[in-house]
């Protein structure tokens, strides 16, 4: 059997390795030069299972009107929005508001975060050291009542799921995070014992490396020109790397190219509305190792996410509605080292930063898009929004289960590709 896989991202990746283990013979195509190259190359380094969440919250609009007037806030937009942007926001605010929804995808989300948990131990396992992988737990701190409220309902959620946590009072978290600053004045904080951290970059390159062990082909600088179906089945794709064009067959073809899946699939029948929301990040070589975190720090006041990667920290933070415009804007740079400077002060030589800056491929209710598309031998893994990284490992092992008609642990309902429309033929 024969499988195209259309994306070399760590969800492309991951999945490139489940179907070469089910006996495949995998090619794989990505536009660009190498593995993990967009948003896998530095994203937040967190490995959040229990952190998982719906991007179409109840609290949307209070939280998003505050990011948008606030310098620190976490949502902001390009203005004058374009068309797509308030198309999706439009989209989102639906998805928020309908009954019953965000609760059924945030369970959906968070079990399928155990699934990726379990799948990346498995990993962790079998590669050799070498992506600052490990799991060390992620807390959450914030010195507001408000946000602390919503903590609660978030560990509630967690015991549903019999996901293990824990409050930490101050004297507690300073020992989970002996550097962490101004403890004192914090609400309890919440703890998700097996999270975990590492480099999905750096992982990319080690996977790929074991899919070519494994009989994996992969064309860098490639992409897809033409789909070749007949009737109502895919045969795979015309690609090009710009010298040369050829027909890749496929008896399986997985899409997983991230924010372009959206474009690929509208000629398959397939409507997947899929956002570039935009982030930022800034890696800094440690100065100090023992003023810098163990694990990862969501830190709720400042809207960002401080992680711990060996000799490195990273701090990220925003989603940023503005299409696909890669800009740098120094004042989001700003907003991040203040946070750093404040939580984890003298850690990191932030002179030596790389500051990054990539796009999350969201879909407008939060579930990613996995499984069968409209097409027989068509299939998708991707539209993970905000936590592909995390939810990797746990997707491409279902896929495998669903393209061979196998039960799956979770209810996979709420990921289905054609729930925005492109019905199964």
């Amino acid at each position: 059997m024969r499988a195209l896989v259309v994306g070399a991202g760590i969800v492309g990746l991951t999945t490139a390795r489940m179907l070469a283990r089910r006996g495949y013979s995998v090619t794989v195509v990505e536009a660009h030069e190498g593995p993990g190259m967009e948003t896998s190359y530095a994203n937040a380094g967190q490995r959040s299972y229990g952190h998982v969440s719906p991007w179409a919250a109840p609290d949307l609009i209070g939280v998003g009107l505050k990011g948008l007037v606030r310098r620190q806030g976490p949502l902001k937009m390009h203005m004058p929005p374009a068309p797509r942007t308030i198309g999706f926001l439009f989209q989102t605010l639906r998805y928020a508001w309908e009954s019953g929804r965000y609760d059924a995808s945030n369970r959906a989300m968070l079990q399928l975060g155990q699934v990726s948990r379990n799948a990346f131990h498995a990993i962790d396992r079998e590669l050799p050291e070498g992506f600052d992988g490990h799991h060390e737990g992620l807390l959450e701190i914030s010195r507001d009542p408000v946000e602390y409220a919503g903590l609660q309902t978030k560990a509630r959620a967690l015991a549903e799921q019999q996901i293990e946590h824990e409050w930490l009072d101050a004297d507690s978290v300073n020992r989970q995070e002996p550097a962490l600053a101004a403890t004192g004045d914090l609400q309890p904080s919440l703890l998700i014992n097996g999270d975990g951290t590492g480099d999905c970059h750096r992982l990319s390159q080690l996977l790929m490396a074991q899919c070519r062990k494994a009989g994996v082909r992969f064309f860098f600088g490639t992409s897809v020109t033409q789909w070749e179906h007949n009737g109502n089945a895919l045969e795979g794709a015309h690609v090009s790397d710009g010298n040369r064009s050829w027909l890749e067959a496929a008896d399986a073809t997985v899409v997983c190219a991230g924010c372009a899946s959206r474009d690929l699939v509208r000629p398959l029948g397939l409507k997947l509305p899929v956002y570039p929301v935009k982030g930022y990040s800034l890696t800094a070589p440690l100065d100090n190792p023992d003023k810098a975190p163990r694990s990862t720090v969501v830190d709720l006041d400042n809207k960002v996410a401080i992680t711990r990667l060996g000799d490195r920290m990273r701090i990220t933070g925003f989603a940023e509605l503005a299409g696909f415009n890669r800009r740098i804007p120094e004042s989001r740079l700003q907003v991040l080292q203040e946070a750093i400077n404040e939580r984890f002060p003298g850690a990191a030589d932030f002179n030596h930063a790389e500051p990054w800056t990539g796009f999350r491929p969201m879909l407008p209710d939060g579930p990613p898009a996995l499984g069968a598309g409209p097409l027989q031998n068509l299939w998708l893994n991707t539209g993970h929004g905000t936590f592909g990284w995390t939810l990797s490992a746990g997707s491409a092992e279902l896929l495998g289960m669903m393209m061979h008609s196998e039960p799956t642990p979770i209810d996979v309902s709420a990921f289905d590709p054609c729930r925005f429309g492109g019905s199964r033929r």
